[in-house]
Formats: structure tokens, sequence, C-alpha cells
């Protein structure tokens, strides 16, 4: 059997329920969206695809060598609302500013190390740079969002996400269960970050 894979930086708790209450006013005011999930809220850090299964305990080993490497992720914030991808928009994110750089460089030593071991091949994503962010909606049905809509807001903080510095809380591996209302994603092993 295969699976999909996937490597990313849990949000703690207080941050996903900041998210969480910040989106509401937005989802009501935009139908045409879905929520992800308060459990789904995540960074996503390195996609690996489909992998066999027997694939899970090296990589999960791999992700608990880099979350003991990690010494901790601080110094992350919000930042501006996004519609992604940009060309063909199926989703709304927020952007994750690295002020300290940890996040940058544990991803991108995630990816060195996933890329040696022969898990992932960084070019076969089109060599795109790392753009941290979470992923708070998804689109509704099979249509892009239209390039002309903007962004949503609020009556409240003008849209603006929660002003909140945090720490990353943990490194996962998950599987993504494609379903028909949307993606289900089951963690397979949980590393603490310092």
């Amino acid at each position: 059997m295969a699976a999909r894979l996937f490597v990313s930086l849990d949000l703690p708790d207080t941050v996903v329920e900041a998210l969480v209450a910040w989106r509401a006013p937005l989802l009501r005011e935009r139908k045409e969206l879905r929520a992800v999930a308060p459990q789904a809220l995540h960074v996503t850090l390195c996609f690996l695809g489909t992998r066999p299964e027997k694939a899970i305990a090296p990589l999960a080993t791999l992700v608990e060598a880099c979350a003991m490497g990690a010494g901790g992720v601080s110094g992350l914030a919000f930042g501006e609302q996004l519609w992604l991808p940009r060309r063909r928009p199926r989703v709304l994110a927020v952007a994750l500013e690295d002020r300290h750089g940890q996040l940058g460089s544990l991803q991108e030593q995630l990816v060195e190390r996933l890329a040696a071991d022969g898990w992932h091949d960084p070019e076969a994503r089109g060599g795109r740079d790392y753009l941290p962010h979470v992923t708070v909606a998804r689109v509704r049905g099979r249509d892009a969002v239209p390039r002309a809509v903007v962004l949503p807001t609020t009556a409240s903080g003008g849209g603006r996400p929660p002003a909140v510095v945090f720490e990353g809380a943990a490194l996962t591996l998950y599987r993504s269960h494609l379903l028909p209302d949307g993606a289900r994603y089951e963690p397979l092993s949980v590393s603490r970050l310092a």
C-alpha cells in the first residue's frame, strides 16, 4: 500500500484557537470558503508525495532527528493574508513571518536531509522558494477564486490576522487521506521541538 505523506510544523493550541476565532467572521462573509479543521492547521515544511507504507518508519526516525537537532523555532508571527496558488487561487492562507530565521533554517535542513536520504526531490516541485504559511480555508467546488476578488476583511481589525508571536510546537509526519469533503490528516509521528 501507498501513503501520501508530508512533514509539518505544528502550531501551539493557543495559536490555533486565535486563528479559528479570527477567521470565523471571514467565513461568514465568504460562503465560497470552507474552513480547514482546527486540528489540520499547520505549516507544511515538505510534501513527500505518495510513498510506500514501509517508508513511514524510516521517515519518522528522520523527522525526529531533525526535530532534536533544531533547538526550537521561535519568533513566528502571522503576516498578510494570501490567495494560493497565485495563478489559480484555491485556498486562503496566512503568511508566516520567521523573525529569527529559525523556521527557514529548519525547513532547509529537513529538505536537505530528506533529499540526501533519497526521500525527496526538491527540483520536482519546480525549485520554488519556500513560502511559510497556514492554510485556513479552501474554496468550495472546483472553481478558483477570480483574480479580481479582494481578500476578505471584517469590520473588526480590518481582516488582519491575530497579532501573536509564538514558537513552533512540534514536527509531525502526516498521512493525507483524500476524501470527498476534503483531506483528513493523520499524524504518524510527532516530534516535540526543544
